[in-house]
């Protein structure tokens, strides 16, 4: 139990060595004794509870601290409960450093507390920004620049400037029956051109005409004799939108009549709508240049074979070619007739490819074409290509075409079949690999194609690469496999011998010719092992297959089997090969298979007919036994 050390006695409680709990107690009354040491500290003894242990009663000095200190607890009693006594102490020692902190503070820490709460604030400070000019700002020591209040004001000046010289100027649009969301478009696309109006309402003021006036009045002076409001207008009549017109009005250093200038001679070349504002802002040097170099430009690509019709198309394509001057336009031109192009070849590649001139410098224009050459294509023949194929100009020598030539090389394409390509199909090399090329060979090993066999697919029907793989290639294996009765073993076949047959239509081709031999007579897997033995046998015109097959069944009086055992018969001409043979077989009392009777050229032809008609002559003479039926071998 716990007394109170200046009572000096104990309740009957305690005295009696009781250990009923009091069911209110005080902390500081019941747990700890108050012993000061000396007038500037407070000590607190703990007494067991079973003993109590006297202690000094306090000085007259420092009545009033403890009176304050025991009405505080009273308003803070505790409950009775687990730890009680240490929460009492707790609390107790809280209150203490409270009330004792600031008098174990001399002056000088005092001043050296608020010396640490001004650095503080000082490196606080730094984080925000000063709201008015002449503001207190705390900057750090590692800080670049910090504006001073006068440049601050000025900034703030300048802005103000700007922000009522861009009214000025959407009142001026909006005046001039512009919309005013088109008004704000237009302004916020001119920048430079308000800076200009400030600039220039400023010096207008040391004029005398306009020292009287404010600085509204004379931006909006400036702006009415800019004539910038008639300029929007017209370039927007002309279908150009608001950021090329407020780009090309920022490009005009004071002038704005140049725009207007060279945008009316662009109408008379045919450069027409949407691409007028384009050609003017990517070809915006023009502007500096006098109109007769760009006539002169114009009438000489004209004389070179580019019509007066398509100039409009060519420049707005690449409006580079206003920018060339006129030596180095002399120059690309005879880069080009140097490779055996005339002027028609000239004007039509610079029309398919206007980027072929004027786009690419001249020392990468040198390095493609001495790659295409050492396919073993001579200077001729690569002008007739890039005639035929200027688009050439615009791939790349190390990311497509080097890549490229290691595939088709892996494939089995030898030199000789990449300028069969070329020469073929020169669009192949302006594709791409991962996604035009490589699934359409990943589909011909898939069906079957042998690896050794897919370069010479691609050397013989290299159109084969540029087929739509979805559209074009499944769709004809798959009506091969189901409606025209090849089997899964021999389509690998099919398409290696024939590929051109993955080119031709379905509906027009294909099923027609499919149909036309069933009402033959001829059995669906029968078609299919006739397509295996002659895959060229689809492919052909009913035009051209009626009237042999007519012939054969009418004339030569052949049977079916025998057009089933030899489909190669409908690749023969019928008046240059196959009545010529029948008439020499019937005037000589000969029957051949019509292998035998077409396979062969005309001396092995006629060799093999001497031969059966001696055979006949000697058996008839009795000069030889055998039987003369052993001709039907034939």
């Amino acid at each position: 139990m716990l007394c109170r050390s200046s009572a000096g006695s104990c309740s009957p409680a305690q005295c009696h060595g009781g250990l009923r709990p009091n069911p209110n107690p005080i902390p500081s009354l019941s747990l700890a004794s108050f012993h000061l040491a000396s007038s500037s500290s407070l000590h607190l003894h703990l007494i067991s509870p079973l003993q109590v242990s006297p202690s000094p009663a306090p000085s007259s000095s420092q009545p009033q601290e403890f009176a304050g200190l025991i009405d505080e607890f009273e308003q803070t009693r505790l409950s009775r409960r687990q730890n009680a006594r240490s929460t009492a102490l707790l609390c107790l020692n809280e209150q203490q450093e409270k009330i004792y902190v600031p008098s174990l503070h001399d002056e000088a820490d005092g001043e050296n507390l608020q010396r640490r709460k001004i650095i503080e604030e000082a490196s606080l400070a730094t984080k925000r920004k000063p709201r008015f000019p002449g503001s207190i700002s705390f900057p750090k020591e590692d800080a670049v620049a910090v504006l001073t209040s006068d440049d601050q004001a000025f900034k703030q000046a300048l802005e103000i400037r700007r922000g009522v010289a861009a009214e000025v100027l959407k009142v001026a649009l909006s005046a001039g029956r512009l919309s005013k969301p088109y008004s704000a478009k237009i302004v916020s696309c001119l920048p430079n051109f308000v800076d200009r109006v400030v600039i220039e309402a400023a010096e207008m003021k040391v004029v005398p005409e306009f020292s009287h006036l404010s600085f509204n009045a004379r931006a909006k002076r400036y702006i009415q004799g800019s004539g910038v409001v008639e300029l929007v207008k017209w370039l927007k009549h002309n279908s150009l939108t608001y950021p090329q017109i407020g780009k090309l009005i920022c490009l005009c250093s004071s002038n704005l009549e140049p725009v207007r200038r060279l945008a009316e001679w662009l109408k008379t070349i045919h450069v027409k709508g949407k691409y007028l504002g384009y050609v003017l802002v990517k070809a915006s040097s023009i502007l500096e240049y006098k109109l007769e170099m760009l006539v002169e430009i114009v009438d000489y690509l004209a004389e070179k074979g580019v019509k007066r019709e398509w100039m409009g198309f060519v420049l707005s394509r690449c409006p580079r070619v206003l920018t060339l001057s006129m030596s180095e336009i002399e120059f690309r031109v005879k880069f080009y007739m140097h490779m055996g192009m005339d002027e028609k070849d000239f004007g039509t590649m610079v029309y398919d490819y206007p980027k072929a001139l004027g786009f690419f410098s001249l020392e990468e224009m040198h390095s493609k074409v001495n790659y295409l050459k050492e396919f073993g294509l001579s200077t001729e023949e690569v002008g007739r290509l890039l005639a035929y194929k200027p688009q050439l100009m615009g791939c790349s020598i190390e990311e497509r075409w080097k890549p490229l030539v290691k595939y088709l090389y892996y494939l089995g394409v030898r030199r000789d079949g990449m300028k069969r390509i070329l020469m073929a199909k020169p669009v192949i090399f302006c594709v791409d690999l991962e996604r035009t090329i490589a699934p359409k060979v990943r589909f011909l090993q898939d069906i079957g194609v042998r690896q050794e066999d897919i370069g010479s697919v691609i050397a013989r029907f290299p159109p084969l690469l540029t087929y739509s793989l979805y559209k074009k290639i499944r769709p004809v294996v798959i009506f091969l496999l189901t409606k025209a009765g090849v089997t899964q073993e021999n389509i690998a076949k099919v398409i290696a011998s024939d590929p051109q047959l993955v080119g031709c239509s379905i509906i027009n081709k294909l099923d027609v010719n499919v149909k036309y031999l069933l009402s033959l007579g001829i059995r669906l897997h029968t078609i299919g092992e006739m397509i295996a033995d002659f895959p060229m046998l689809p492919r052909y015109n009913l035009d051209v297959i009626r009237p042999k097959y007519q012939y054969l069944r009418r004339i030569m009086v052949r049977p079916l089997q025998d057009l089933i055992e030899f489909p190669r018969f409908f690749s023969y001409s019928l008046d240059g090969r196959i009545i010529p043979r029948h008439e020499i077989l019937v005037k000589n009392h000969v029957n051949f298979k019509l292998r035998y009777m077409l396979a062969s050229s005309d001396e092995e032809f006629n060799q093999r007919v001497q031969a059966v008609v001696e055979n006949r002559r000697n058996f008839e003479s009795g000069e030889r036994h055998s039987d003369p039926s052993d001709t039907e071998s034939y």
